[in-house]
């Protein structure tokens, strides 16, 4: 079996982790890291005994495929130029900046033939691959993730860097279109919003609320979901899930319900799986879990949700301090 060859574009606190997967993988050779500060570029590729690149450019007739993994300003760019190398991409969420962007990768991809693959990394959460099966009809979900501030991911809206990570999930669960969406927010830190909150509403009268928060003081990353007879509940972070159940009455019908209630606890690496996805999918041609249409739709609820904070904050200029 021949080798996938692969390079990082970026090799920062998130790259150095890609180029680390991508070293331990018997079926790919980890042709280069590339970053724009030199100093950063030639540490990771000693550590990962590999070449380094200044300029990624210089790599991309070298490779069969990439992760871009720079800064969300720069995926479009980078994607693009990937793309007209022929080179397949994995590039890490939010897709791009813009709706336009997404769109231009999107469409560049498709005509020259070339896969795309969206790293929303909760879908390959074990515990979200697990709960997958006990999903039939919900009827109300429940997101909360909370983190305490970290600048690395503050160069976006928190929607963008935070929410964008339950509406793909949300999205892929819920077999219905959105109907309307509520939101508000607040800037705390930054000049964008740092807590947010949405409503989703969808056509089947499913509802989802989500609340993030890029400046709490402990980390929480939890799903609910309530369905009828059944009630799912998801940590992200310890990579468990609680299925309960309702069972039916005792035999003679005149008993109080009765509940079953099972706890599943997973180990495997999220981003380990992820990556070696996107191997088989180069390998096989086959079309990613989330591709750039699926990065695509996150975005474009995420940046909705965006306009309706900034309404909102228009409307309220009292609760605004910044």
């Amino acid at each position: 079996m021949n080798k996938i060859k692969i390079g990082v574009i970026g090799v920062g606190y998130l790259g150095r982790f890609h180029a680390e997967k991508y070293k331990n993988m018997a079926d790919v050779e980890l042709v280069g890291v590339a970053d724009s500060h030199p100093g950063r570029a030639l540490q990771i590729a000693q550590e990962m005994k590999t070449r380094h690149f200044n300029d990624y450019h210089e790599m991309l007739s070298l490779v069969d495929a990439v992760s871009i993994v720079v800064p969300t300003k720069g995926h479009a760019r980078a994607a693009l130029d990937c793309l007209d190398y022929g080179v397949d991409i994995f590039i890490e969420k939010p897709m791009t900046v813009t709706i336009e962007e997404a769109d231009a990768v999107i469409s560049k991809a498709e005509s020259c033939q070339r896969l795309v693959q969206v790293g929303h990394i909760e879908r390959f959460n074990p515990a979200v691959m697990a709960m997958e099966q006990y999903i039939t009809n919900p009827i109300f979900i429940e997101a909360q993730r909370l983190h305490a501030f970290n600048p690395r991911g503050a160069d976006v809206d928190v929607t963008l860097d935070l929410m964008i990570h339950d509406l793909d999930i949300i999205m892929n669960i819920v077999k219905s279109p959105l109907k309307h969406v509520l939101a508000m927010g607040a800037s705390v830190i930054t000049d964008t919003s740092d807590m947010a909150n949405a409503r989703l509403v969808f056509e089947n009268g499913c509802t989802a609320n989500l609340t993030v928060s890029r400046v709490s003081k402990t980390s929480t990353r939890k799903l609910r979901i309530f369905q009828q007879e059944s009630y799912i509940s998801l940590d992200y972070g310890k990579k468990e899930i609680w299925i309960s159940k309702q069972l039916p009455t005792n035999q003679a019908g005149n008993g109080p319900p009765r509940d079953d209630t099972k706890q599943f606890t997973f180990t495997d690496d999220a981003l380990e799986t992820e990556l070696k996805a996107f191997i088989l999918n180069i390998r096989e041609r086959s079309t990613p879990m989330v591709s750039g249409r699926e990065g695509r739709t996150a975005l474009k609820i995420a940046h909705q949700i965006i306009e309706l904070i900034n309404d909102f904050r228009a409307e309220h200029p009292n609760l605004i301090t910044r």
